[in-house]
């Protein structure tokens, strides 16, 4: 069963205000930040090869090697299937990357199955392609398909956003932060953008880029 989908800023509202009743803390972040933004982005092949052409490398790195991998139309499963490992080279990608961006062509993934499918299907179903980790898979879910209640505790981010606002003396680790979010439920998607704002907010108070 599909839960909520995220689909304006009064539901992000919703959820936040829902989390600043549930739990003080996020009360104390949403006043700090203020509704975290709506951040859909287009689901289907592009986005998950968008993702791995992002990994490991700076958000500025990833912008220019995404330009040229648009630039050479390599955006399809068909068209990357046909590529030679130099072409895909040539647009930027490591080796490594060349092959993760081939698995993912090949995968035959349902994409618009994946729109009806359950959450923990979505993320099931995506880490069986190489190259794809858990991580990419709940952002995927999160961002792609708006999913309204999942939560990716293996970014760092989120990570030391928890220790600061719930004053933890150690980052949670992914399994510590995941049972923590389960009392975050339906709205652990709101939950995750209003400790990203509370982690820029934060950094830029404490004056770390």
């Amino acid at each position: 069963m599909v839960g909520r989908i995220l689909h304006s800023a009064a539901c992000m509202a919703e959820g936040a205000a829902w989390l600043a009743g549930a739990e003080p803390r996020f009360a104390e972040a949403l006043a700090r930040t203020g509704v975290p933004p709506l951040r859909r982005r287009a689901d289907g092949f592009a986005a998950l090869l968008s993702a791995i052409v992002s990994q490991q490398v700076s958000v500025a790195a990833a912008r220019a090697i995404w330009a040229r991998v648009e630039g050479a139309g390599l955006v399809t499963p068909e068209a990357v299937l046909a590529a030679q490992e130099a072409e895909l080279r040539a647009a930027g990608l490591s080796r490594q990357k060349v092959r993760y961006a081939k698995a993912l062509a090949g995968a035959g993934i349902d994409f618009d199955g994946l729109r009806a499918a359950p959450d923990a299907e979505v993320v099931a179903r995506l880490v069986t392609v190489s190259g794809i980790g858990r991580w990419t898979a709940e952002i995927y879910a999160m961002f792609s398909l708006g999913r309204a209640d999942v939560f990716a505790p293996n970014d760092l981010a989120l990570q030391e956003a928890a220790r600061m606002l719930f004053v933890l003396p150690e980052r949670p680790r992914e399994a510590a932060l995941r049972a923590m979010a389960e009392a975050w439920s339906p709205w652990r998607t709101v939950a995750a953008g209003l400790l990203w704002a509370y982690y820029r907010v934060e950094k830029e108070r404490e004056g770390v880029a």
